[in-house]
């Protein structure tokens, strides 16, 4: 089972907190799981207080990919729509939902990454639907593609971040 509750407040609440970070040191995670491909590709999804971070490998070559709170002070940037870099490609989007689509939203991820060993599911206490969840898998060329959600309940609303990455070294 890849659904970790975890005893921690999140650090991070709000998507507008959110900045990207490629390559730096990865912070020590809450939950993660590592997953292997093709050739010694191996690739660890981690969940940070309520945010993630990836670490890839894949023909000899490696990436880190932090999308955090303190991602911006760390060097990175705020959350950008989309980046493209020679083989690396992020997008992310964040949309408003009512409880009951977060309520909906969280009840489907978990039941995903319970059933599924290539998801990793947060889930923060305070609230049902304050969560993180990823899920990766390899490309048949070598690298990876992930997914993430990042649920942030807000009264009776809230946000949710997701981020798309395929990376192919």
């Amino acid at each position: 089972m890849s659904v970790h509750q975890l005893d921690v407040a999140p650090r991070d609440v709000s998507a507008a907190a959110l900045g990207l970070l490629l390559d730096g040191p990865a912070p020590e995670p809450l939950a993660q799981l590592r997953l292997t491909g093709a050739a010694g590709a191996s690739l660890t999804l981690g969940v940070l207080g309520a945010s993630h971070v990836v670490s890839a490998d894949a023909g000899g070559r490696r990436i880190t990919e932090e999308v955090s709170c303190d991602a911006v002070a760390a060097g990175g940037s705020p959350l950008p729509a989309e980046l493209r870099s020679g083989g690396y490609a992020f997008t992310s989007a964040t949309t408003t939902a009512t409880r009951d689509e977060l309520d909906a939203t969280a009840a489907r991820l978990r039941v995903r990454a319970a059933g599924d060993p290539a998801w990793l599911c947060g889930a923060f206490p305070g609230a049902h639907d304050a969560l993180t969840a990823l899920t990766a898998q390899p490309l048949a060329g070598g690298g990876w593609a992930w997914q993430t959600w990042h649920l942030y309940p807000a009264g009776a609303s809230g946000e949710v971040v997701t981020t798309r990455t395929r990376w192919a070294p």
